[in-house]
């Protein structure tokens, strides 16, 4: 059984479709763009803390663990799948060729509006790390806007440009903050662990990640695993860049799994490091009050190294939330264009839907993006919130719970495409196109789950919002919206309906 789509030629796309630069960028490139958006320091400092003193403890590093293997059952079928389609709405383009039109719009709708919140949240964080940053080292304060907004131009203004530029500039941040993080580890590894060791019972144990940490009351388990599944969104951008980079029938593939098992086996191995540096019980101590959480990490790196590390700490905080933003920017701008060159909407075709002459990059759909994150930042602003309390925290809720509910669907996409529709035989298997995207979208799907349970713990001191009641409202409304769209199309214009993230490159096509 075959399906028709809409396949355009290397050199100049047809039906005025404009196409992404091809050749731009490696499988290094494509997997630094997609680490980016997992920003490792951040995930370690912001989160590691929240799960040892509210969720399951001394085991957070086993909670890591256990989304690695969930993580690399989904990765496993997304990755099948990437051989076959490639298509910048990645997401999109996926679940429509899986479950069908109707479900791809409705998921496009909502993981759009995922990256498009991701950059404004990180834009928050940002301002945060920036400010505190300023006042410890200059002694002078300035506006959290301020620092906000000198990012979104950077990122506005690199976005513009070949995605090379941006895939090298995120490199050497990530790389500093990976060797930071390092130093830490490394240091207590070599020095034999912490005061007891390197304590693996009270930390690896994969059933300790099911359970809450011991002697706090009220710690939940499963906070510690939502936070635990929140360090990774991002890394499935790695199929987004497939018609930017080279060969991408066979980078695309290898750049997705080699990146959630990096991540991973690297989040386990940090994590466990800083807690049994610091002491299982010292660890949980501290965790309990945000002025010393941070001390998980910066108590081994101090101790082995000086202040000075830890100086240098805070300032990869701010590189390394300013290099997530800046992937958070390019995976908006392409799904804005993904959408948009459709052909559902001349307009928004000739608009949002071109690249640039020259540089190949979706450079309208940035500017809308930079557009909106202006709007989001600036309301905020107005509304007398605060960057990291509200910004960051309920913008990265609200864009978690779409990406999750979206993953969840990719995967039973996976087992629909190739099991139910019957496409591509040849790569066909029972474990990696059947049951591990099943397992991988179970496991989603109990982590969605996760976030509706403890979603105002994770909201802490924002939970009182507005946009924090409105946030499951909002994802549902855009996914009904969505599917409400293509059902239009479907009886006013099934011409256009067949155009449904069927925007692929031609799947026997080699790039050298």
């Amino acid at each position: 059984m075959t399906e028709k789509v809409i396949k355009r030629d290397d050199n100049k796309p047809k039906n005025d479709v404009d196409r992404l630069k091809p050749n731009a960028v490696g499988i290094v490139g494509v997997m630094f763009m997609a680490v980016a958006t997992a920003a490792p320091i951040t995930a370690m400092v912001g989160n590691v803390p929240i799960a040892v003193g509210f969720g399951n403890g001394s085991f957070a590093p086993a909670g890591y663990a256990v989304a690695t293997i969930v993580l690399t059952l989904f990765a496993i079928g997304y990755a099948t799948m990437a051989k076959h389609l490639t298509a910048t709405g990645a997401f999109y383009g996926y679940i429509a060729h899986g479950l069908g039109r109707i479900m791809g719009m409705a998921s496009g709708a909502i993981i759009t509006m995922a990256y498009v919140v991701f950059e404004a949240s990180l834009l928050g964080i940002f301002a945060f790390f920036s400010q505190t940053l300023l006042e410890t080292f200059f002694g002078f304060h300035v506006h959290w806007v301020v620092p906000a907004l000198a990012m979104l131009i950077v990122n506005s203004v690199l976005a513009y440009y070949d995605v090379n530029i941006a895939a090298k500039v995120l490199g050497v941040f990530l790389i500093t903050e990976v060797v930071m993080l390092s130093l830490g580890a490394f240091a207590v590894l070599i020095h034999g662990g912490g005061p007891n060791g390197f304590e693996v019972s009270k930390t690896l144990n994969l059933a300790g990640a099911f359970s809450p940490a011991a002697g706090i009351v009220g710690a939940s388990a499963g906070l510690g695993l939502f936070f635990a599944f929140w360090s990774w969104v991002g890394f499935e951008s790695t199929a987004m860049y497939g018609e930017e980079s080279r060969n991408p029938k066979k980078i695309i593939p290898i750049a997705t799994i080699a990146s959630v098992l990096g991540i991973g086996l690297f989040y386990v191995f940090i994590s466990w490091m800083a807690i049994a540096g610091t002491g299982t019980e010292n660890a949980i101590q501290l965790a309990q009050d945000a002025d010393t959480a941070g001390d998980i990490f910066f108590g081994p790196v101090r101790q082995y190294y000086g202040e000075w590390a830890v100086s240098m700490f805070n300032i990869l905080l701010c590189t390394g939330s300013f290099a997530c933003g800046m992937a958070f920017h390019n995976c908006a701008s392409r799904y804005i264009y993904a959408l948009g060159r459709e052909g559902l909407s001349r307009t928004l075709q000739r608009t949002i839907g071109r690249t640039h002459p020259t540089h190949g990059s979706p450079h309208i759909a940035s500017m809308v993006q930079s557009g909106i994150a202006l709007v989001l930042v600036l309301s905020f602003l107005a509304a007398g919130m605060d960057p990291y309390l509200h910004m960051y925290t309920l913008l990265a809720i609200l864009g978690t719970m779409a990406i999750l509910i979206v993953q969840s669907l990719c995967a039973f996409a996976v087992v629909s495409y190739f099991h139910i529709r019957g496409h591509n035989e040849e790569s066909r298997h029972w474990f990696k196109t059947l049951v591990a995207p099943l397992l991988g979208g179970l496991g989603m799907l109990y982590v969605v789950s996760l976030l509706f349970q403890h979603r105002e713990e994770a909201a802490g001191a924002a939970a009182g919002t507005i946009l924090f009641k409105a946030t499951p409202w909002i994802v549902v409304g855009l996914f009904v919206l969505g599917g409400a769209i293509a059902l239009y199309f479907k009886y006013r214009d099934p011409v256009r309906y067949e155009l449904i993230g069927r925007i692929v490159y031609d799947e026997t096509e080699e790039r050298t």
